[in-house]
């Protein structure tokens, strides 16, 4: 069984078992998140398509790391005029393990 959530503006699909980088989410390392609402749920051949949403199905996950992803730098420059600015950032990121898919639940 897969599902699609939305978590920071973005879209994942999911399945049971996989970890994937969201962005960054309240909550130490072993703390339980639950997603629902979701937005499309598939067991293996019965398809809910969210109109906008579909109820009833949760995804349920576990903090598995807070951490900062790669440096980015950002070089602003004009040519002829002496001018230069280096800065960098590292975007928060929160790791997830997909903990279980449930159909059924009330969300």
């Amino acid at each position: 069984m897969y599902a699609v959530i939305a978590s920071g503006g973005k879209q994942y699909r999911v399945a049971e078992g996989e970890t994937l980088r969201v962005e960054k989410l309240a909550g130490p390392a072993g703390t339980k998140v639950s997603f629902g609402p979701l937005l499309f749920a598939d067991d293996g051949g019965g398809v809910q398509v969210g109109q906008p949403t579909v109820s009833g199905v949760t995804v349920e996950a576990e903090i598995v790391e807070q951490g900062l992803g790669k440096k980015i730098v950002i070089f602003k420059y004009k040519r002829r005029k002496s001018y230069r600015r280096k800065t960098g950032h590292r975007q928060p990121f929160t790791a997830l393990k997909i903990t279980a898919i449930r159909a059924g639940a009330k969300a």
